[in-house]
């Protein structure tokens, strides 16, 4: 679900815009990165936060 908030709000961006993303768990750790690559966008950075959390910085592509 993740996935698809972060594909949703990247549509409504215009190109070069920011966007910072918070999720929970493994899974989104490893495939949001990656599939925001896919798709030409640039990931800043990505990090884990406290209580299981992670941040995601991407550049719309």
């Amino acid at each position: 679900m993740t996935f698809v908030r972060m594909r949703l709000l990247l549509d409504r961006l215009p190109a070069g815009a920011v966007l910072d993303v918070r999720f929970r768990g493994e899974e989104p750790r490893r495939n949001l990165p990656r599939a925001a690559a896919e798709q030409g966008h640039t990931v800043l950075a990505l990090e884990d936060l406290a209580d299981g959390l992670g941040r995601l910085v991407l550049r719309k592509g």
